[in-house]
């Protein structure tokens, strides 16, 4: 129902290119930002079809990974579409996990009003002479539309993130932001555009041949795609069709007021080694330093250097109760990630943190799309509430790789209650039917032991600073 809500104000602010409701909420509330938590992947994905589709003026993506599934290849299409209508759509992946093919990359770059720009394309060779460079990836998540409305969170474009994948999906999170805070967001995507460090897909692909007679069959196959019943299901179409009768509910769970947009500098940082920081680290820090009675942290990874076990020791002893929900080993996708953590969990339970592992069979799930087997569930979310009054979403992983090498950004909110309905959906995933207890529930006994051998191989390497 609420991702049908969703849906219904964005058709009926954004569409046919009219957009007064989106302009009279934001002259209503001048100099301030709204903000709507998307919580399900269902509504993630609603939110995103709108906002593509009803564009008007311009579309500002930034991804760490754009997959070539689904919900991929359905987002590509969506992004072609608006081009083709006229809006103006500028695309920054990172390089890393990039696997749309050349020659599809390269033409929807050749669409007059589609720029495609690749950050940070080192090759592995590079991890001998560039070691850091190689490593320094930008993790950001934004999508822009018209300069007034974006979306940012955990969310990458791939079927896993929207609850569309069959084997695996993640329990994830995103923020709809409105107003002011659009700015910052367009400034920090112009940072990245102008970097040298994002390079134009034609500079990547000049040995890929496509003639000029295979763009419009390349655009017409991506249209066929999204038309497929098998691809782009009657009732998500349905769903996005919902009337826009439930505009006013919708407003008024907007909440408005601050909201600080965080985003480090491309390249993170000027460390020439595997340290040094950044504006989205030392923004946490101080979030964490100011708590009074209270923190509550959702974080796939959990790898603390040691400035921030520093830091939440130093938390804990002045009597800040600190509760974390992480992936357990049975649900990560990461055992690299998982064995950082499996290598300090005691010293984390000794400093007074209560941890609790996701199930990968967890009851939060609610699937976008039927199956008869039920997927692995894991956690992607990172956000963090501190004194049940002030809210961080986006998508700083709580390891070293998020706090010194990847770009970061995110969004702190000082609403009471998003605070609190976002602190509670996490208590809720910590729930024993939902995660095990770190400290007393022996997580590691619900995997099979050939996975624990590999997790305790990647125990003994020295390689806490790259997780």
């Amino acid at each position: 129902m609420r991702a049908r809500l969703l849906a219904a104000l964005l058709c009926w602010s954004l569409a046919a290119g009219a957009t007064p409701l989106i302009d009279e909420q934001i002259a209503a509330h001048p100099g301030q930002s709204g903000a709507y938590v998307l919580e399900t992947g269902e509504e993630a994905l609603l939110a995103r079809a709108w906002l593509a589709d009803h564009a008007v003026k311009s579309i500002d993506v930034q991804y760490f990974i754009w997959s070539t599934d689904n919900i991929g290849i359905l987002a590509a299409e969506a992004l072609l579409r608006a081009a083709e209508r006229g809006v103006q759509v500028r695309v920054i992946v990172d390089a890393l996990l990039l696997d749309a093919p050349d020659r599809s990359l390269l033409a929807l770059a050749r669409h007059p009003r589609v720029e495609v720009r690749i950050y940070n394309p080192r090759r592995f060779w590079h991890a001998i002479t560039d070691f850091r460079g190689l490593n320094q990836r930008m993790h950001d998540k934004t999508m822009a539309v018209d300069g007034k409305v974006v979306i940012t969170g955990g969310r990458n474009m791939a079927a896993e993130y929207y609850d569309y994948n069959h084997e695996y999906n993640f329990r994830d999170r995103d923020v709809l932001l409105l107003g002011e805070v659009a700015k910052e967001v367009g400034a920090s995507f112009e940072r990245f555009w102008t970097s040298e460090l994002s390079v134009p897909v034609e500079e990547l692909t000049q040995g890929v041949h496509l003639a000029e007679a295979d763009i419009p069959r390349i655009y017409g196959e991506l249209h066929a795609y999204a038309k497929s019943p098998g691809n782009f299901a009657p009732e998500v179409r349905a769903a996005i069709a919902a009337t826009p009768s439930a505009f006013p509910r919708i407003a008024r769970e907007i909440a408005w007021g601050p909201v600080a947009f965080i985003s480090d500098a491309p390249g993170k940082n000027e460390a020439r080694g595997l340290s040094g920081g950044g504006e989205t680290t030392n923004a946490l820090a101080r979030m964490v330093a100011g708590a009074r009675s209270r923190i509550v942290i959702q974080s796939p990874y959990l790898v603390l250097s040691e400035a921030a076990l520093a830091l939440f020791r130093g938390t804990t002893a002045r009597g800040v109760k600190v509760r974390i929900s992480t992936n357990s080993l049975a649900s990560t996708d990461n055992i690299q990630a998982f064995s950082g953590y499996r290598n300090q969990r005691s010293r984390l339970l000794d400093m007074g943190l209560q941890i609790f592992e996701y199930r990968p069979d967890s009851k939060v799930q609610r699937l976008a799309a039927p199956q008869a087997k039920a997927p692995v569930f894991a956690l992607h979310a990172k956000t963090m509430v501190v004194d049940s009054s002030v809210l961080y979403i986006g998508t700083f992983n709580f390891d070293p790789r998020s706090e010194n090498l990847n770009t970061e950004v995110g969004v702190v909110l000082r609403d009471e209650r998003l605070a609190r309905a976002v602190e509670a959906a996490i208590e809720t995933d910590m729930l024993p039917e939902n995660s095990w207890n770190a400290a007393t529930d022996r997580p590691d006994s619900h995997v099979p032991l050939v996975k624990r051998t590999r997790t305790r191989f990647w125990q003994l390497l020295p390689i806490r600073p790259i997780l």
